[in-house]
């Protein structure tokens, strides 16, 4: 199959946040489900299993934010709560990415998070979005995600976004 000039791009981006509570109650806020306490406009569609419980090949759809996109495909291609870690495969007919995070234990009160975002274009529309969603995410080094979480676990409350 003959692809043109296209070349496919890879780029990644990783960083840390720290998070004001302990391990047990931090790790699970970054299952598909959890996370809907903490981020606003987060509603996954989950279409296995059907219990919503978090587990490795756990399939869901959410809404594209990328204007040219639809629909984001999730799945949970790794889970591995003993060593408090998780990675998602996500993808869309132009793109795929991989996002890992894993926690670690700072002390009883604090844990590190951290995450990585791996995007692969599958064609020239798929690495320009891509370059858009790397710089999108990583704008404020996800200082932005890490105020969100710990708002939710300082007053049970999302944090809410005026745009």
């Amino acid at each position: 199959m003959n692809h043109g000039s296209f070349i496919s791009e890879r780029i990644s981006r990783t960083a840390e946040i720290t998070l004001n509570s302990n391990i047990e109650r931090v790790f699970p806020l970054f299952g598909p489900i959890e996370e809907k306490k903490w981020a606003d406009g987060w509603n996954p569609v989950v279409l296995y299993p059907a219990s919503e419980k978090l587990e490795e090949g756990m399939v869901f759809i959410t809404p594209a934010q990328a204007g040219r996109e639809s629909k984001y495909s999730w799945i949970v291609s790794g889970y591995q709560p003993e060593i408090h870690f998780v990675e998602y495969i996500v993808s869309t007919a132009n793109r795929y990415w991989v996002i890992k995070i894993k926690c670690d234990s700072l002390s009883d009160t604090g844990t590190k998070a951290t995450v990585t975002y791996t995007f692969t274009g599958m064609s020239s529309l798929g690495n320009r979005i891509n370059k858009h969603a790397l710089e999108q995410m990583y704008r404020m080094n996800l200082k932005d995600r890490e105020d969100e979480i710990n708002q939710y676990l300082k007053t049970g409350k999302m944090l809410k976004h005026h745009e």
